[in-house]
C-alpha cells in the first residue's frame, strides 16, 4: 500500500503538470499523512538539509565554468583540434565529434552544454561537406551524453550526494566506461562512413595545420588534465576543482582568446545561477521523499518482491538496468537520479553489489535516457540548434542507442569491465 502511495501521488502530480520538485515535495506530504507522522518542521528540516550539503556546492562552479568556456571560444578550439587531428579520415567529422564531445565533457560536466555546442559548430560543417544531416545529428546527440560518465560529471556529484559516496571515485570509476562509450560510437560511425561516398575525406593530413591548432588549443587542453589530476592525486576537492575550474576558464577567455567580454558576465552569472539552482532544488525537495522512502520502509518491500533474483547479481543487476531504462524513457536525467536512488541503492547493498560499480552502471543507463523519446532532452536541444527535425535526429540516432544498449548489458555480464580499470585509476 505503502509503495502505490508513494507512486500514485509522485506521477499523479506530474501528469497534472506539476513541476518535477514540487511534485517530490507533494509526494512526501501524502506520505507523511499517510504514514501518521505530518509535521511541517520534519518537511522543512529535510528541505534544508538537502541543500546544505558540501559536494553539491561543486555544481554551480562547474555550471559557471561550462557557460564561462563556450563563451570564451573555447568549444571552437577544441573542435579546431579535433579536426586538424582527424578530419582527414573517411567521415572525418563524425570522429571530430566524438573525439571533442571527450574533452568538452572532461571539463563542462554537462551533456545538454556539450550538445548545444557541437552542434551548434560540427553540424554546419557536416552539412555543408554534404554528410547525411540525421546521421550527423544522431551522432552528436551520441557523444554528447559520454559527459555524464566522464568527471567532472554533474549527475555524479548529484548521484554521489543521494546515494552518501565519494564524489572523486565516482568520477574515476566512470573515466573507463566513458571512453568504451566513445570508442562504440567510432566503430559504429566508422561501418556507416566506409559504404557512403558522401563521407569521402576532401583533404590530407596536414602536420602544420595540427601543430598551428595544439598551439592555439593547448589552453583548453589542459583544463581537463588539471581537474582530473587535481582530484587524484588530492590537490583538491571535486568543489575546489569547480571553482579552479572557473578561475581557468576566465582568464584564459579573457586574457588569452580575448573573447570573453566583461559585458557578458553578468548574462553567464544569471545563467549559471538559474541553471545550478533548479537542480539544488531539486535535490532539496528530493531529500524530503528519500527520507520517508527510508521510513516507510519501501526499499525494503520492493526486496522482498525482487529477492528471488538477489542471489544472482547478474540477473539482479538486469533487472535494475530495465527499470532505470524504462524510468529514462519517461524521466529526465535529474529527477531520475533523485528518485530512483534512496529506492535502489539500499538494494544494491544488500545484493553485495559493487555501489560505484551500480553508480556508473545508473548513471550510463541514465545517460541514455537523455536520447531515448518520448522526453529525449538532449534530442530535442540538438534538433533545435542544428534546425534538424526532431523524427529525423531520432532516426540518426537509432544505431548508436543500439550500440550504447549492447554496451550497457555488456558492463552486467562483465561488471570486471569497469571495476578493475577504476582499481587502477583509484
Amino acid at each position: 500500500m505503502t509503495i502505490f502511495v508513494f507512486v500514485g501521488s509522485l506521477c499523479g502530480a506530474m501528469l497534472l503538470g506539476i513541476p518535477v520538485a514540487f511534485s517530490l515535495l507533494i509526494c512526501g506530504v501524502v506520505l507523511m499523512i499517510h504514514l501518521d507522522i505530518f509535521d511541517v518542521q520534519i518537511l522543512a528540516e529535510n528541505v534544508l538539509d538537502g541543500a546544505n550539503n558540501y559536494p553539491l556546492m561543486a555544481l554551480p562552479f562547474f555550471v559557471l565554468a561550462g557557460e564561462i568556456m563556450n563563451a570564451g571560444g573555447v568549444s571552437k578550439r577544441i573542435v579546431n583540434v579535433a579536426i586538424a587531428a582527424v578530419g582527414h579520415f573517411r567521415g572525418g567529422l563524425g570522429y571530430v565529434a566524438v573525439f571533442a564531445a571527450l574533452i568538452l565533457a572532461a571539463i563542462s560536466g554537462s551533456a545538454i552544454a556539450d550538445c548545444a555546442a557541437l552542434a551548434a559548430v560540427v553540424i554546419p560543417l557536416m552539412r555543408r561537406s554534404g554528410y547525411p544531416v540525421p546521421l550527423s545529428a544522431g551522432l552528436i546527440s551520441s557523444a554528447g551524453i559520454v559527459a555524464p560518465l566522464l568527471p567532472p560529471s554533474i549527475p555524479f556529484v548529484v548521484f554521489g550526494v543521494a546515494a552518501e559516496l565519494s564524489v572523486t571515485r565516482l568520477f574515476m570509476t566512470g573515466i573507463a566506461p566513458g571512453l568504451m562509450m566513445a570508442a562504440t560510437l567510432m566503430v559504429t560511425w566508422y561501418f556507416y562512413a566506409r559504404k557512403d561516398e558522401r563521407m569521402a575525406s576532401d583533404h590530407t593530413f596536414d602536420m602544420s595545420r595540427l601543430l598551428n591548432a595544439l598551439k592555439e588549443g593547448v589552453w583548453a587542453l589542459v583544463l581537463p588534465a588539471i581537474i582530473i589530476g587535481g582530484m587524484k592525486t588530492g590537490i583538491f576537492t571535486p568543489t575546489e576543482a569547480g571553482v579552479v575550474a572557473v578561475v581557468y576558464a576566465f582568464l584564459i577567455g579573457m586574457f588569452v582568446y580575448g573573447e570573453l567580454k566583461i559585458s557578458v558576465v553578468p548574462s553567464l552569472l544569471l545563467q549559471a545561477a538559474k541553471t545550478a539552482s533548479t537542480i539544488m532544488f531539486l535535490v532539496a525537495a528530493a531529500y524530503v521523499s528519500a527520507w520517508l522512502i527510508t521510513v516507510a520502509n519501501i526499499p525494503q518491500e520492493i526486496g522482498e518482491s525482487l529477492a528471488p533474483f538477489m542471489e544472482n547479481k547478474i540477473l539482479f543487476m538486469f533487472m535494475l538496468m530495465v527499470i532505470v531504462f524504462l524510468v529514462g524513457t519517461a524521466l529526465d536525467l535529474t529527477p531520475t537520479i533523485l528518485i530512483l536512488t534512496p529506492v535502489m541503492m539500499p538494494l544494491v547493498m544488500q545484493a553485495g553489489i559493487d555501489p560505484y560499480y551500480f553508480g556508473v552502471m545508473f548513471m550510463m543507463n541514465n545517460a541514455i535516457g537523455l536520447i531515448t523519446p518520448p522526453v529525449g532532452t538532449v534530442l530535442n536541444v540538438v534538433s533545435g540548434v542544428a534546425r534538424v527535425e526532431l523524427d529525423q535526429v531520432i532516426k540518426g540516432m537509432l544505431p548508436f542507442l543500439i550500440a550504447y544498449t549492447v554496451l550497457l548489458f555488456t558492463f552486467v555480464l562483465f561488471p570486471a569491465l569497469i571495476t578493475v580499470p577504476a582499481s587502477w585509476l583509484r
